[in-house]
């Protein structure tokens, strides 16, 4: 097991790499000005200078990149007016924010975390539960339904789900707040009535594909051999489907969960935007409208980490899962 979580996570050190060199190189390197970008088009010629000098993008592109990376591992220096020395990880300096890269990501993580681990745990949840109830009822009048809602669900888009929500439980009945984010560690309950919609959203239509997913994984998986022994050596139902069943179709299922888990946590864009939230997907779509090149490439960087660490859990989590992994 040792020999092989080292072997991934190698592979996720080169991954990366592979990233940032392919990310700087698409930004940095286009034949345009890139100190112009940088200051969002509008820079006196003293600025340009400064920005150019503190940058060092007078060098070669390849010192550029060994300047960027190393700013991660050590951290930079930059001029007073920027905040002097960047510690690491340093992931740049925003003219558009006018802050260090790293705080604007500080900023807005918390937000788009509180909303995808809660709506994570809820759209699985329910998505396996109703899965493994319409499989195990397979034919009966709850795996119609079921077989409807997964239909209906994975039909929907985002944006209308959210406005129908927003319309009914804030702007008609009241009973729910206007979404908003506060910190968890200020106000738990706050926090969660201003988010129970962003959870309930992503839930009711990732839930669909979950479901669907569940189905046909434990209708295989009842089929089996060893499933009609367990049936025939007169093991309980109970101990059927959630100790043999249940775990032989679940590999699947947590490898899309973590592949969604990675994807999500590098911006929820519709969802924060329908729902007027400030995170990781917000600033992702207004860096990109001005050409903010530090804060893009610091994104897409995280994003790769959050999908390189979501694959090593899961393939950590087959040998919990199906102990003929570890053979």
């Amino acid at each position: 097991m040792i020999r092989f979580l080292i072997k991934r996570v190698l592979l996720g050190v080169l991954t990366l790499l592979a990233t940032s060199v392919l990310t700087f190189s698409l930004l940095f390197m286009v034949p345009r000005n890139p100190v112009q970008t940088l200051c969002a088009r509008e820079c006196s010629t003293a600025r340009l200078a400064a920005i150019s000098h503190a940058y060092g993008l007078d060098q070669p592109k390849v010192e550029q990149y060994a300047d960027y990376m190393k700013g991660i591992f050590v951290g930079r220096d930059f001029p007073v007016a920027m905040g002097g020395h960047c510690p690491a990880p340093c992931l740049g300096y925003s003219f558009d924010n006018e802050e260090r890269v790293t705080h604007t990501l500080g900023r807005v993580m918390p937000v788009t975390i509180s909303i995808v681990l809660p709506a994570l745990v809820l759209w699985v949840g329910i998505g396996i539960g109703l899965g493994m109830i319409s499989a195990i009822r397979q034919g009966s009048l709850l795996d119609r339904a079921s077989v409807g809602f997964t239909l209906v669900g994975a039909s929907l888009q985002i944006y209308t789900v959210a406005e129908i929500l927003l319309l009914v439980f804030v702007y008609t009945t009241h009973l729910l707040p206007n979404p908003s984010y506060t910190s968890i560690f200020d106000n738990p309950a706050k926090w969660a009535s201003g988010l129970i919609l962003p959870w309930v959203t992503l839930a009711l239509l990732s839930s669909a594909v979950y479901a669907r997913l569940t189905r046909a994984q434990m209708i295989e998986t009842l089929s089996e051999d060893y499933i009609r022994t367990a049936r025939a050596k007169g093991l309980r139902k109970r101990t059927i489907y959630l100790r043999h069943a249940w775990r032989a179709a679940m590999a699947p299922i947590v490898t899309i969960a973590g592949l969604d888990l990675g994807a999500v946590l590098g911006g929820v864009i519709i969802t924060e935007h329908t729902f007027g939230l400030q995170g990781l997907g917000t600033i992702t779509v207004v860096a990109a409208h001005t050409l903010d090149f530090q804060t893009t490439m610091a994104v897409v960087l995280l994003g790769a980490v959050f999908v390189i660490v979501a694959n090593l859990i899961v393939d950590v989590s087959y040998a919990f899962i199906d102990p003929r992994v570890r053979l």
